[in-house]
C-alpha cells in the first residue's frame, strides 16, 4: 500500500526533474529530427514535420507525466492539450528568433543561425519546463498527495469482509 510519504519520495526535485526533462525532451527531439527526414522522403516536408510534431508531443507528454515529473501514471487529455500549447509557444519563440535574425542580418551564416536557433530553443525549453512543472503537472502532485493522505487505511479483516474492496483490489 502506497502512503503519502512514499509518493512524495517518488516525486523528483526541481534539479532531477529538469535533468529528466532535458533527457526525455532531447531524446524525443533527436529521434523526431531523424523521423522527419525519413518521412519527408515519401511526403512533403511540411506534412512530415506536422505529423512528427504531433506524435513527438504526445510521446514527450507521456514521458514527462510518467518519468520527468513523477505524476504517477498516464497523462490526461488536459495535460496533453496544455503540453501542446507550451510546445506551440516554444515553436513560436524559435520562429520569431529566426525572423528577427533575418531582419537584422542580411545573409547570416549557418553557424550564426544555429547559435540563434539553439539559444531560442534553450530559452523556450526552460520556459516550457517551468510551465509543465508549475502548471501542467502541478495539480497531479497535489491531487495525488491529497488522495493518498485522505484515504484512511482499512483493517485487514474489513478488507476481506467487504466485497467492494475485493472487487476493487482485483
Amino acid at each position: 500500500m502506497e502512503t503519502a510519504e512514499s509518493r512524495r519520495q517518488g516525486t523528483p526535485g526541481a534539479f532531477n526533474a529538469f535533468a529528466r526533462f532535458v533527457l526525455c525532451g532531447g531524446g524525443v527531439g533527436l529521434a523526431s529530427s531523424f523521423a522527419v527526414a525519413g518521412l519527408a522522403l515519401w511526403m512533403p516536408w511540411a506534412l512530415a514535420n506536422a505529423l512528427i510534431t504531433v506524435a513527438s508531443t504526445l510521446l514527450a507528454t507521456e514521458l514527462h507525466a510518467r518519468f520527468t515529473f513523477g505524476a504517477g501514471g498516464r497523462a490526461t487529455w488536459r495535460q496533453h492539450v496544455q503540453s501542446a500549447g507550451s510546445a506551440a509557444g516554444a515553436y513560436a519563440v524559435t520562429c520569431v528568433a529566426m525572423v528577427v535574425l533575418q531582419q537584422l542580418v542580411a545573409a547570416p551564416g549557418a553557424v550564426l543561425e544555429q547559435v540563434v536557433y539553439l539559444s531560442a530553443s534553450a530559452l523556450a525549453g526552460v520556459a516550457r519546463f517551468a510551465v509543465l512543472r508549475l502548471v501542467v503537472f502541478a495539480r497531479s502532485h497535489s491531487q495525488a498527495s491529497a488522495s493518498a493522505t485522505v484515504r484512511p487505511a482499512r483493517p485487514v479483516h474489513a478488507a476481506v469482509a467487504d466485497p467492494a474492496t475485493l472487487c476493487h483490489a482485483a
